[in-house]
């Protein structure tokens, strides 16, 4: 394959497509690398290897956004079970009841056309645990996409 097709963006919208939230994981700094990028922010190296995400994760911030024309909805900061952070929205509450701290669940969301798809979350039963909690899940390598 072309190095286009071959780039962390592309390999993250190839999970993406197929309903699955990937992120790198660098061996050499044993933590979450999110956004997708060639080399690891903490150490400097292009070892990193590509991880999916259970999907759940705790708002860590949220604001409601207003637009001119159409309905407001929520923009929120993510922190997943698997330790990376990335900014989607929480769906199926009124966005004005998404609060901090509360546990949810991603899906992917495919927009009409030929725009891309994206992850966006849902509120889950407040019994799940977190990973502050002692709960968590597995984080090993997984099949390339």
């Amino acid at each position: 394959m072309d190095r286009i097709s071959q780039s962390p963006l592309a390999i993250y919208q190839a999970y993406l497509d197929r309903g699955k939230l990937a992120y790198q994981w660098s061996p050499q700094a044993n933590r979450a690398v999110f956004f997708p990028r060639v080399i690891c922010p903490f150490t400097g190296s292009d070892d990193l290897e590509w991880r999916v995400s259970a999907g759940l994760g705790t708002v860590y911030a949220t604001t409601v956004t207003h637009p001119r024309e159409g309905a407001p909805y929520n923009v929120a900061l993510i922190d997943c079970d698997e330790g990376f952070r990335l900014m989607s929205r929480v769906e199926g509450v009124a966005p004005e009841t998404v609060e901090i701290g509360m546990r949810v669940s991603f899906r992917v969301h495919k927009p009409a056309g030929d725009d891309p798809a994206y992850p966006v979350f849902t509120p889950v039963a407040p019994t799940l645990p977190s990973p502050a909690s002692g709960g968590g899940l597995g984080r090993g390598p997984v099949e390339a996409p």
